[in-house]
């Protein structure tokens, strides 16, 4: 007996027994100061502050043995106590009670009780703390942390809803790293149709879709490399309809958590650094978003721009579209009557559409939910609901929202189509056999007349050439598909290039304003007869500008080569350079916050369509403020290759002894050593949206508070977290607070002096669209004077532009 009493007396005196226990009594009271440890001493609970400068305190559980302190429970999140006086009691029936010592004040309860003496909370190894009768078992527990989460899964944890016992199980993001308060992101589960899991934001509604369970995996998820050690599984019941992921090797720590910023992330344990490593994350690229294409819509990340239609189906707003805004979606290129010879065509590799207007059966074959389809006129489409057992029947009575293709893994969908569609599907199937047939004979020896076509097309253009005075072969040989105006045509467009007809200079020449015969306006660059630029820039633009078809590239109409007269034409932009509107102070104040960031989206995605999406990948080399050109519309297009260079194979980065460019824009690397690659165009990239953020240009930029340029001034405000400051005047009432300091940071990020720091263009594109999380940009690379020995071509009449200069740099 009085064994008994001593080891009693123990659990209600942690500080002054040294006996480890995981366990709380009735009436014990755990303070500030003391904790309890699970059996293998994994995890430990008590009080905590979250950071060094914070004195709030909370009750909570974190990681012991490893991982030491990592938390992953709070209990008072939203109520915690400002000094060191928090008690925690179990009280007779199981009810938990945190209270201020102080003021006897009840802080947080677990509001959870049973008419039980024999109650007991105990915290297990896999950090769930559990309140249960000790003559009981645990699943019939009376209250658990499990089913009150914050902003971490564990393994063993649910997520979404005990139907039985009434409990919603959501996961909600902290406010910001040293406030475990709710923020403002959500994962949830929602029950609707076939249940799906949720990201949503308070402010911005829903966010991402992780989508259903359909028997492997969730059928958003675009992670092409599961975590052999984590098993994810999925119930759905009259009791429960819940997700859980469990670990096949207990001795491997993995959690997923949600982030201040919203990012959904899995993270494991890496033993040799004693570090959390990231393996995954939910937000991996901007066709994540959630209904990005609109209705019908379908979003491809392999495609510039990610959004297009799916067939059949054609843009409501094409205005829209041209613009980029896809929220309209897409409509039936021919409707549905429920007529005869309506059917189905398949659909493979596709995230399936949003569920929650949807209805499923578990035990129909597919066949037979075809036949159910088919017979409603009011079912759009149909898709497998298990594939892992290839049962199940899903099917949809509504427009589809939320689709987008997973190559590895996607899914099959059978959507609803006319008999006029259907009747196209037919005929493309007949014709399938003719092609094959055109390949046979192909191999056999078309190659060889197809060959002999050109070459006689060549000799014609050829003799043409030099009826018309043209003299450059390379121009023949390359550009078969772009026009030749003659002198005089180019002469009478522009009324013999008059200077009123004088739209701006650059590096190449003056360019001018033409209106065609035909009423088509034009622009026309001139080879100016001290330009610096020859042969190879002329081929360079021909080449490049001709070959590759982007919304956000110039469009090359034709060339005009007569003795030495040298000639480029190209469509017009009405709206002139960029530059213009930058830094003009009248013009500058009509460019709103709207209209800036749609430019730098825009200027992103012709950059992302020429490292990446293009049949060679380009290096623009002269990216500048002067060569973004502005449509009607003031959409962008980047002009004047002259400079561009391509590379193929696996090719990445060159040297080169001409170094070529414009002062304020080029990289250190480049402008110091030569070296270029696709870094570079992001170096330039984003030195053109601080310029675009601030109004203010880069090269001959002063301000009072310090002597660097806009680069060094930028990363000041930035250091301060006065980052905001850097925004035009004229912005102060149109801009998003979020959206331009993600800019601002996503331009620091790309002007890091390291190009190995610098993100890519596709990474800048997908943190320019989304809310994700954004690692911390280091010091820019600050860019000398160049001397008094480079020269370059002056200023423009109709354009502040700093102009193109080359330097040529020996080497040892």
């Amino acid at each position: 007996m009085e064994i008994l009493t001593i080891l009693f007396l123990c659990f209600h005196t942690l500080l002054t027994c040294s006996i480890a226990t995981d366990t709380i009594f009735i009436n014990q009271t755990l303070k500030d100061g003391e904790t309890i440890v699970s059996a293998q001493e994994s995890f430990e609970l008590g009080f905590f502050s979250p950071s060094n400068t914070s004195k709030n305190r909370y009750l909570g559980v974190w990681y012991k043995k490893f991982a030491t302190g990592t938390i992953v429970w709070v209990a008072n999140r939203e109520t915690p106590i400002s000094n060191k006086t928090g008690e925690l009691t179990l009280n007779p029936g199981g009810l938990l009670v945190l209270r201020d010592s102080t003021t006897n004040r009840i802080i947080w309860s677990s509001n959870s009780s049973r008419d039980t003496q024999n109650a007991v909370a105990r915290l297990l190894d896999n950090s769930n703390f559990m309140v249960v009768d000790s003559e009981d078992g645990p699943e019939n527990y009376i209250w658990q942390s499990f089913d009150h989460p914050g902003n971490t899964m564990m393994p063993d944890m649910k997520l979404g809803r005990n139907l039985e016992r009434g409990v919603i199980t959501n996961y909600t993001s902290w406010k910001s790293d040293d406030d475990p308060s709710q923020g403002e992101y959500m994962i949830y589960m929602d029950p609707n149709g076939l249940p799906q899991v949720f990201q949503k934001s308070s402010r911005h509604g829903i966010q991402y879709r992780l989508g259903s369970w359909n028997g492997l995996a969730y059928t958003g998820s675009t992670n092409n490399h599961p975590n052999p050690n984590r098993k994810s599984s999925f119930y759905m019941d009259e009791n429960e309809i819940s997700a859980v992921f469990v670990l096949r090797n207990k001795a491997v720590l993995s959690k997923l958590t949600i982030s201040p910023e919203g990012n959904m992330q899995q993270w494991n344990w890496i033993t040799g650094t004693q570090g959390w490593s990231l393996y995954s994350s939910l937000t991996t690229d901007s066709c994540e978003r959630y209904a990005l294409c609109g209705v019908h819509g379908i979003c491809d990340i392999a495609q510039s721009p990610n959004c297009g239609c799916l067939r059949g189906f054609t843009p409501k707003r094409p205005d829209q579209w041209e613009i980029s805004d896809w929220s309209s979606g897409c409509q039936r290129e021919t409707p549905l009557n429920c007529g005869v010879g309506e059917g189905f065509r398949k659909y493979s590799f596709m995230k399936l559409p949003d569920t929650r207007q949807s209805w499923f059966d578990r035990n129909m074959t597919m066949e037979k939910c075809m036949v159910k389809c088919k017979k409603q006129c009011n079912c759009t489409a149909y898709a497998a609901l298990d594939i892992k057992q290839g049962i199940g029947c899903l099917v949809w009575y509504n427009e589809f929202t939320d689709m987008r293709t997973l190559p590895d893994n996607g899914q099959d969908i059978y959507i609803r189509m006319s008999a006029i569609e259907l009747e196209k599907d037919k005929r493309d199937q007949e014709s399938k056999p003719t092609i094959r047939v055109i390949i046979i004979l192909a191999s056999l020896g078309f190659v060889i007349l197809l060959a002999l076509c050109i070459l006689n097309i060549l000799k014609k253009k050829k003799k043409a050439a030099k009826a018309q005075g043209r003299h450059e072969s390379f121009a023949d040989k390359d550009h078969l598909d772009l026009s030749f105006f003659s002198l005089s045509t180019l002469s009478i467009a522009t009324n013999d290039f008059s200077t009123k007809n004088k739209l701006g200079e650059g590096g190449f020449g003056p360019v001018y304003k033409g209106v065609l015969e035909d009423g088509r306006e034009i622009a026309v660059k001139r080879k100016s007869v001290i330009s610096t630029q020859g042969v190879e820039e002329f081929k360079n633009e021909l080449i490049f500008i001709s070959r590759l078809q982007h919304r956000n590239l110039v469009k090359m109409l034709g060339f005009c080569v007569d003795g030495t007269e040298t000639l480029l034409v190209y469509e017009y932009m009405p709206n002139g350079s960029l530059d213009s509107y930058l830094f003009e102070e009248t013009k500058s104040k009509t460019l709103n916050w709207s209209q800036r960031f749609h430019i730098i989206i825009g200027i992103a995605r012709g950059l992302l369509y020429l490292h990446q999406d293009s049949r060679l990948l380009i290096i623009h080399r002269d990216l500048k403020a002067a060569n973004i050109l502005l449509d009607h519309e003031m959409n962008p297009k980047i002009s004047d290759f002259g400079l561009a260079r391509s590379f193929g194979g696996n090719e990445t980065e060159r040297n080169t002894k001409r170094v070529v460019g414009t002062y304020g824009y080029m990289s250190p690397e480049y402008a110091g050593d030569g070296m270029f690659s696709v870094k570079s165009d992001v170096f330039s990239f984003g030195v053109m949206i601080l310029e675009i953020v601030s109004g203010k240009r880069n090269r001959g930029f002063f301000h009072l508070s310090d002597s660097h340029s806009l680069l060094g001034h930028a990363w000041n405000l930035y250091k301060e977290g006065k980052a905001l400051e850097l925004a035009d005047e004229s912005l102060l009432a149109s801009y998003d607070k979020f959206e331009m300091l993600r800019t601002i940071h996503v331009g620091l990020l790309c002007i890091q002096h390291n190009p190995d720091d610098r993100p890519n263009i596709a990474m800048v594109v997908m943190m320019l669209s989304s809310d994700g999380e954004l690692r911390e940009p280091k010091q820019p690379g600050f860019y000398a004077e160049p001397s008094s020995e480079v020269t370059s071509s002056t200023q423009t009449q109709n354009s502040h532009n700093y102009v193109t200069v080359s330097l040529l740099t020996p080497r040892a």
